[in-house]
């Protein structure tokens, strides 16, 4: 069964089928440009809830442009920017009409021609912030240590941030134009670098979307083997993760630890696949080779987890470290929504849900993990559940290791000429999705990737308009997302 429906619409259907989508409870989750035999289409998946396939709209690019839905879905107004930058489709009465990826100029957009050269993005204008006591600070792109390149410019008064405009898109890779002609098994290995912190879920999205197209399923052992693998991901990212938190509270001993934690992890993953990203191991149809596990693996999985929750005990009850997370940094419920939080931010903002639950894939429909909510929206919550996440993590690994069956890793999987298919993944940061379209000849026409930073650095201002500056670090540091990750 495919993963998704795909519907063809026009222009003028798109608003009531969002409207009818939310009184139901669903979500949109991306927009963007493809191509059919010479005419651009904008392509709308659509979430409409737990256990309901998704579904694809398809709708033709009117000649005068496509109508913006920001304001029905504000989630979909950087995906409209986008593509406007990238496939040159113009999008009417946009509320934020300037280029989000690429400035506009001579060159043409990397996809496609554009189809109305009267509706490229305007000039990018700040808002106005006026007034005697107002400062203007611009942070970055170079910054201190090994953080990614990003300028964010600071209005404020005193400590208080009166506004903030982050730009994400400087080094900007084209990794979604990069897979055009490929074929999928040589694609799995650009898939896996599209955020390496991230290339397992990467990966498995893409293999899953790929086996979507053919109408095939990996073996189980192979399923199971992508599970522990995701969950081993998992572990490193949020060890990693709370390092990093702790060093932002100026915490030394627990960022150490944390780091100290992350690398144990990382090294007991590449025992298993030789790598310490597990990178080099999926392809579609299931794994590249099987995998042999440790005769002491189990044991020293269960070293980590000890380590791991005396470490978050140790947390919970240094005060210097809880003090600067509460009420820092705070997401409202609705604006998680609106605005398109993903994974354990919007799980901190009391949003259920959780593709590995929501919509099983590899092994978790018979091994279901438990997920963790919070109501408070704010970094401790972000933390509380990164923790909760991390600590059954380690339970749901030793299910599925007492599951690992021996059987065949690898089903024969060739997407046809001319398809479609989605595959998704619950990544450390948030959901994955990938939608592929072959061409004639079964090579790859188009990759549509959503990844979880993008959407939670679109989500991320609006914690910080209105808070501290010497908040900003902690606040930042609890979201945990990547610009790589953002600007793929």
């Amino acid at each position: 069964m495919s993963n998704m429906l795909v519907l063809h619409l026009r222009a003028t259907d798109v608003p009531g089928n969002i409207e009818n989508l939310l009184v139901q409870g669903g979500r949109m989750q991306m927009v963007y440009a493809s191509s059919v035999d010479g005419r651009i289409e904008a392509c709308y998946l659509a979430a409409p809830g737990a256990g309901k396939p998704f579904e694809l709209w398809r709708v033709a690019v009117p000649p005068g442009g496509l109508p913006s839905m920001a304001a029905h879905v504000p989630l979909l107004g950087w995906y409209e920017r986008e593509m406007q930058d990238l496939s040159g489709v113009g999008v009417l009465d946009h509320p934020e009409p300037y280029a989000l990826v690429i400035e506009r100029g001579t060159d043409p957009a990397p996809f496609f021609a554009a189809t109305d050269d009267g509706h490229y993005p305007a000039p990018h204008v700040l808002p106005e912030v006026e007034g005697d006591d107002v400062q203007e600070l611009d942070f970055g792109p170079i910054r201190a240590d090994v953080f990614e390149s990003g300028q964010f410019r600071f209005f404020y008064i005193g400590e208080r941030i009166l506004r903030y405009h982050p730009r994400l898109f400087l080094k900007h890779r084209g990794m979604e134009k990069r897979f055009q002609g490929l074929v999928p098994d040589a694609a799995v290995v650009l898939a896996e670098r599209v955020s390496g912190v991230g290339a397992l879920a990467h990966a498995l999205a893409f293999c899953q979307a790929i086996e979507d197209a053919a109408g095939i399923e990996a073996p189980p052992r192979a399923r199971v083997w992508r599970s522990v693998l995701a969950e081993m991901e998992r572990l490193y990212n949020h060890l990693h993760y709370l390092g990093v938190l702790a060093d932002a509270t100026t915490l030394k001993v627990g960022q150490a630890e944390g780091r100290l934690l992350e690398e144990q992890a990382k090294q007991l993953t590449a025992r298993v696949c030789g790598h310490r990203l597990p990178m080099n191991v999926l392809r579609p149809g299931g794994l590249r080779r099987d995998l042999a596990l440790p005769s002491d693996f189990v044991a020293h999985l269960g070293k980590l987890e000890s380590a791991s929750l005396r470490y978050l005990d140790q947390l919970e009850v240094t005060s210097s470290f809880l003090d600067r997370l509460h009420t820092t940094g705070s997401l409202p419920r609705q604006v998680a929504f609106d605005q398109g939080a993903t994974g354990p931010v919007e799980r901190a903002s009391d949003l259920d849900r959780d593709l590995r639950r929501d919509h099983p894939y590899a092994a978790y429909a018979e091994h279901a993990p438990d997920v963790a909510l919070h109501k408070d929206g704010d970094a401790y919550a972000r933390y509380r559940v990164r923790g909760a996440e991390l600590r059954a993590s380690f339970v749901l690994l030793r299910h599925l290791l007492a599951h690992l069956a021996p059987g065949p890793v690898l089903a024969p999987c060739a997407a046809p000429a001319d398809s479609i298919g989605l595959g998704w993944a619950e990544s450390p940061r948030g959901s994955v999705y990938y939608v592929v379209h072959t061409d004639a000849s079964g090579r790859l026409a188009r990759v549509k990737i959503k990844s979880p930073s993008y959407s939670n650095w679109r989500v991320f201002p609006y914690t910080v308009h209105g808070t501290n500056m010497m908040d900003y670090a902690i606040n930042e540091a609890s979201f945990g997302s990547t610009i790589a990750g953002c600007d793929r």
